[in-house]
């Protein structure tokens, strides 16, 4: 059996190219937005909050929380979401890392 695109790269591109495809879509960024201003963890209704469907930030929660860049719990029908800061951390690492890598361009551009 052949490899899979993925297994060509390294566990930390793998990782990164993750993190670049969740935080890629505006729902996503603006879920992270609204609960990092909060500064508590969140457990009111987030349709009111971005005017988007419950469905769909359903799923935009979950995203986030496969990754583990958000954390919650449900009791009953109340679900409760707040940043994990380790994870958080690590991504801002991950992407200080690859961001301040030096570019050294050679005039090979007009």
């Amino acid at each position: 059996m052949g490899l899979t695109k993925s297994e060509i790269f390294t566990d930390d591109q793998n990782k990164l190219a993750s993190l670049f495809k969740v935080l890629g879509h505006p729902a996503r960024v603006a879920i992270l937005q609204y609960i990092i201003d909060q500064k508590a963890c969140i457990c009111n209704d987030l349709v009111e909050e971005l005017g988007l469907a419950q469905a769909t930030i359903s799923q935009h929660l979950k995203e986030l929380k496969n990754t583990g860049i958000i954390q919650g719990t449900i009791e009953g029908k109340s679900v409760c979401y707040c940043i994990d800061e380790k994870t958080w951390k690590q991504t801002q690492a991950a992407f200080n890392a690859f961001f301040n890598q030096e570019v050294k361009v050679i005039s090979c551009c007009p």
